[in-house]
């Protein structure tokens, strides 16, 4: 921990060496989400509720989502350019240092410019949380918090799977921003107003509705049974195989002579 800390602050002082190009970049990041903020707010303005879900609801679901994956891109940035490390051939001197793969990755890139999305975020649950009509006991604040703990922790795990291609590609696929950016703006409403198709594979393949859609229930109390206020819980079971595909590709790994 101490040594992560050790970067975190290095990657820090680094960054705000150009204050201005941080912050002018912080604020585009704002601003390109305030955009889909606008998005929903015109689409509920017009139809005021979408598949049952008022505006408020919606709300909490973009601020969930936004959060979560504001969250694990800022930290999980370095499995997002992975192909850039193994391009470079910076992977190859990872492998002979003695430190864990996954922790040398982890630690090579963090994109702090992400604070525009995450204070968005903020800004969207201080509006969301007290108009949503939700009765805010204990298990409600737990809920969500489980909501965006487990979320960021589903959205590293997408990236960890994203950079395990990698080792057979070389170069990242494109088709995982389906999963990952796509995941943060189809997120933006309830998964079930996409059909019963899209929120079993987003429940059972990958499971993004079981932080964002199955908890949002039991805060509104449409539900009431405890498995959906620890769903966010069950998500976490996507590591496994995430990391089983990450510890595959290793093993299938050829040096590209950089």
């Amino acid at each position: 921990m101490r040594l992560y800390l050790k970067y975190f602050s290095i990657h820090l002082k680094s960054q705000m060496q150009y204050k201005v190009s941080f912050f002018l970049t912080a604020l585009g990041q704002f601003l390109v989400s305030f955009t889909a903020l606008l998005g929903v707010y015109f689409m509920m303005s017009r139809f005021n509720e979408v598949a049952g879900f008022t505006l408020q609801e919606v709300l909490l679901c973009y601020g969930t989502i936004l959060l979560a994956f504001s969250i694990a891109e800022c930290f999980g940035r370095g499995f997002d350019v992975f192909p850039q490390m193994i391009g470079n051939g910076e992977f190859d001197r990872a492998l002979v240092r003695p430190r864990p793969i996954v922790f040398q990755v982890l630690s090579s890139k963090m994109e702090f410019t992400r604070i525009g999305r995450v204070l968005q975020a903020v800004f969207v649950f201080c509006y969301a949380i007290p108009a949503s009509g939700i009765v805010w006991t204990g298990d409600k604040i737990l809920t969500l918090a489980l909501m965006i703990i487990c979320g960021s922790i589903v959205f590293f795990a997408l990236f960890l799977v994203y950079a395990a291609f990698s080792f057979f590609t070389l170069e990242g696929l494109e088709f995982m921003n389906v999963l990952t950016n796509g995941g943060r703006e189809f997120g933006r409403y309830p998964f079930s107003v996409y059909g019963d198709g899209v929120l079993k594979f987003l429940t059972y393949i990958v499971p993004l509705a079981l932080f964002q859609y199955y908890p949002l229930l039991y805060l509104l109390g449409r539900e009431t049974g405890i498995a959906y206020m620890l769903s966010p819980l069950m998500g976490l079971l996507f590591l496994i195989p995430a990391y089983a595909f990450w510890r595959f590709g290793l093993s299938r790994y050829k040096s590209t002579g950089s």
